[in-house]
């Protein structure tokens, strides 16, 4: 029997204050984490045009781990709310006598592979992001305050649901961006933000 699919209802807003919204989620008791560096590699589909098709193909890097990430499109005009399939990545042990990180080793295989199968990578998105976890209307929400490479500031926040409690959730999350002082989200990704700032130069 198939698992229900799972979605990532997100909002997304620019920071210009960053300590300020980190006061505020301390003062809702949110338990923070260590920082982490990560990169995401992005990847074009030989058949079809994913910016046609709002879907994303990632390779992400994120500390010692790794993982692959199918991002259908978005299914509402408020959120970010798409569904979305992650597989983490087992490094896989170095040949005898190979150097490098087992991590960038096994990411540069799975590129190889994507490769060869006829994707093609387009963008990498760098940021520090330090994650942390607020207890929210009944609801364990991911919250991650990002610094991205060529972006500036940003915070997001994140609950995972089936389709059916897609609208809860989106409540939820627009209700804890109003306690902190957020009103104008952001539905583009980073690497749309990217591209499109690429573009414009």
């Amino acid at each position: 029997m198939n698992a229900p699919a799972l979605y990532e209802v997100e909002l997304k807003f620019p920071v210009d204050d960053m300590r300020a919204i980190e006061q505020r989620l301390v003062a809702l008791s949110a338990r923070f984490h260590d920082p982490e560096d990560q990169t995401d590699h992005y990847f074009a589909h030989p058949c079809r045009d994913f910016a046609r098709t709002d879907e994303a193909l990632r390779l992400r890097q994120h500390g010692n781990g790794a993982a692959i990430t199918w991002k259908g499109p978005r299914i509402d005009t408020a959120t970010k709310t798409r569904r979305e399939i992650e597989l983490p990545l087992t490094a896989a042990p170095s040949p005898l006598g190979a150097g490098g990180h087992p991590v960038e080793m096994t990411l540069g295989r799975w590129r190889e592979l994507l490769e060869a199968l006829g994707f093609r990578s387009v963008l990498a998105v760098s940021k520090r992001r330090r994650p942390a976890r607020v207890l929210w209307q009944g609801a364990e929400v991911d919250v991650a305050i990002d610094s991205v490479v060529g972006l500036g500031d940003y915070m997001e926040l994140e609950l995972l649901a089936q389709q059916g409690e897609v609208p809860l959730a989106r409540a939820c999350l627009e209700s804890l961006a109003h306690e902190l002082g957020c009103t104008h989200p952001e539905r583009r990704s980073y690497v749309e933000l990217l591209m499109q700032k690429e573009v414009s130069r």
